[in-house]
């Protein structure tokens, strides 16, 4: 059996899982003004759990980034998920705080794995022109799970209750694993549904990148000689100062909502999601506008640094002026255009390392990078409830601090977007 475009299929289950992923994460935080009244927690209880949450997640991001490397993405999305489905399933018995961290803790861990497996399905399914939009794809399905997770959750919630939501959540992972496993039997090369011309289409692409480095599977460091590379860490830098700007809003909107406009759990269904129209629309928009400007000449280089930049320039001031909203409507309406503009940039900074890098290299710098930035998610974890104790304005200050920094760390240490080259490789260059 031979399936046209079967590259397009794969990508739809991956950014479904994102979906999945998404929902599970975002179940706490809506549903937290009733299990804190429930339960007898706080704020800091809350930020003591999401401590827990992001330590697990920074060290599952450079775990799995192995993990996939070694058993293969199609294992690897399955590990992943049963773990992060589980420990969802979980939080429906948990009744004291130390239960609570502990099985977001192996969530956390869990749902690390879903980001370098994206970057790894990327790498093997897409030639470099598609990467930054199917990449696009995949972090799109983050918008719409966070939009589908909110009134979602708090429907079920009046039906079910908390206890019994987080058991219905965690189903749809278990699940989304059948199709996976059915539809997802190799990489393009081996992938015996796929037609001979995708395969030659995806593999040429992929291919005519890598020519003009060392061989037709391109250069596949090793995790400590990767980290010796420039390139490398405009990936690990530009994550580590842009993605708490994300994680604020995922972890602490409905927080935000309760707490400065008195919101409750149906009436944050209502506003929250609004945010994520957002993040959906610059996921897709980002990606869309690299992949035009290769096929326009623009080159690798110019598409990613041009639309990195752009992302930039749109949240910076936006995140300044949602610290002075004041309505609920405006607050969320400007949220939208700070995770448009964040998603824009981040999809085509989560594609450099399949641009930089091939094979094994890819799923570990993207882990490695996904580490550096949970580690500064869990600094602002901490943070936050000190410095909202008055006023939401340094949180918002504090989001648009991080961005020029994210900034200058691609137009710094990238140098030119490209295949990286062995030093070897170069020593012979220099010598004739």
């Amino acid at each position: 059996m031979k399936v046209k475009n079967l590259r397009w299929f794969i990508l739809s289950l991956v950014a479904l899982a994102t979906v999945i992923n998404y929902i599970d994460r975002n179940a706490l935080g809506v549903m937290w003004p009733e299990i804190s009244k429930d339960l007898g927690m706080d704020k800091d209880d809350y930020a003591t759990i999401i401590f827990s949450f992001t330590l697990a997640y920074a060290i599952g991001q450079s775990a799995f980034g192995k993990i996939f490397d070694a058993i293969g993405t199609r294992l690897g999305f399955v590990l992943s998920i049963v773990i992060w489905s589980v420990s969802i399933a979980l939080h429906a018995v948990a009744k004291t705080l130390t239960a609570f961290a502990l099985f977001r803790f192996t969530m956390g861990f869990g749902e690390a794995g879903n980001w370098p497996g994206a970057t790894k399905a990327n790498a093997e399914w897409f030639p470099a022109s598609e990467r930054a939009f199917a990449q696009g794809v995949f972090n799109s399905g983050a918008a719409v799970g966070a939009i589908v997770s909110i009134p979602l959750t708090a429907f079920l919630f009046g039906i079910f209750g908390w206890k019994a939501t987080f058991v219905v959540i965690a189903a749809f992972g278990l699940v989304w694993i059948i199709p996976w496993v059915i539809l997802y039997k190799g990489a393009p090369a081996s992938h015996p549904w796929l037609t001979d011309e995708e395969r030659e289409y995806i593999l040429s692409g992929q291919k005519k990148q890598a020519d003009e480095v060392i061989d037709d599977d391109g250069f596949a460091p090793g995790w400590f000689e990767m980290l010796t590379y420039k390139k490398s860490w405009s990936v690990i830098l530009s994550r580590f100062f842009l993605d708490p700007v994300w994680w604020l809003f995922i972890g602490w909107l409905p927080i935000y909502l309760t707490e400065k406009f008195g919101f409750n759990v149906k009436e944050i269904g209502i506003y929250g999601w609004v945010p994520y129209v957002g993040a959906l629309l610059g996921a897709l928009f980002g990606g869309w506008l690299s992949g035009y400007g290769i096929k326009n000449g623009w080159g690798i280089n110019k598409a990613r640094k041009v639309v990195i930049t752009l992302g930039g320039v749109i949240m910076f001031p936006a995140l300044i002026f949602t610290a002075f909203a004041s309505t609920p409507l405006v607050a969320v309406l400007l949220m939208a255009v700070i995770l448009f503009g964040f998603q824009t940039a981040i999809g085509n900074i989560q594609t450099l390392p399949s641009d930089f890098y091939a094979g094994k290299s890819v799923a570990s710098l993207a882990g490695v990078s996904g580490t550096a930035a949970v580690l500064s998610v869990l600094a602002t974890t901490k943070l936050v409830p000190v410095i909202t104790a008055e006023s939401y304005v340094p949180f918002f200050l504090l989001g648009a601090a991080l961005v020029p920094l994210a900034m200058l760390s691609i137009w710094i240490f990238a140098g030119n977007i490209s295949p990286v080259t062995p030093r070897d490789i170069e020593a012979k260059a220099v010598e004739q």
